[in-house]
């Protein structure tokens, strides 16, 4: 079950929350959902924009969005703050009039903060975008993921496993390719694993990324 299902959805409740938090009706359930892919898509092209490191990755590893009646706090959690920080008010504020505009809400204030993780390459999708600029700069696959592994090694996991599917190397047939380090129990809910998804467009056509990290173990 853990392999056929999302691994964060899986184990909502015990190691894993929510990164949405907030209530509405059903009839206007949807509208929320929009609202969060709006804001989330606007951080994200700015940080496309704006944000990249030499090796350009974004290096933001979640957004979380709390809603209030007359508040829209969102957090973004950062392994590269000097991106943002060397033109902190500037940056922010910038962002925060993207998102409002975005939004066309009046009634509602938005609040974004910046919050600053440790080990970056802890998080699946800083380490996606990672593999992802390197598939795109022609890097062998295996050598990408064997790079990213050792990241990941640096930062104190317990385990990690890379699955890269598609017309990987130009090759006219699609396939997967998968590599595993250390242990990786999907199907123990105490297990807290980070896991993403991630596509990135390659001059031979469109790559999947899927990682999965063991971080820890309640």
């Amino acid at each position: 079950m853990g392999q056929k299902i999302n691994p964060l959805g899986f184990r909502l409740g015990t190691s894993q929350n929510h990164y949405s938090i907030w209530f509405a009706q059903p009839k206007n359930y949807f509208e929320g959902l929009q609202e969060d892919k709006k804001i989330r898509d606007c951080i994200n092209n700015y940080a496309q924009k704006n944000m990249k490191t030499s090796s350009g990755v974004k290096g933001i590893a979640r957004i979380e969005i709390k809603k209030r009646i007359d508040l829209i706090r969102v957090i973004i959690y950062i392994g590269f703050p000097k991106l943002l920080i060397e033109n902190k008010g500037r940056g922010i504020e910038e962002l925060e009039m993207n998102v409002q505009k975005e939004l066309n809400s009046v009634n509602q204030k938005l609040n974004i903060t910046i919050t600053r993780i440790g080990k970056p390459y802890r998080h699946p999708k800083i380490l996606a975008e990672f593999i992802a600029e390197q598939l795109k700069n022609r890097v062998s696959f295996r050598k990408a993921m064997k790079k990213a592994i050792e990241l990941t090694e640096r930062a104190d996991t317990k385990g990690i496993q890379i699955q890269i599917a598609g017309r990987i190397d130009g090759k006219e047939i699609a396939r997967i390719e998968w590599i595993r380090e250390g242990r990786v129990p999907l199907q123990t809910i105490r297990a807290k694993i980070d896991y993403c998804a991630y596509t990135v467009l390659t001059i031979y056509g469109v790559l999947g990324i899927k990682i999965w990290i063991f971080i820890d173990e309640n």
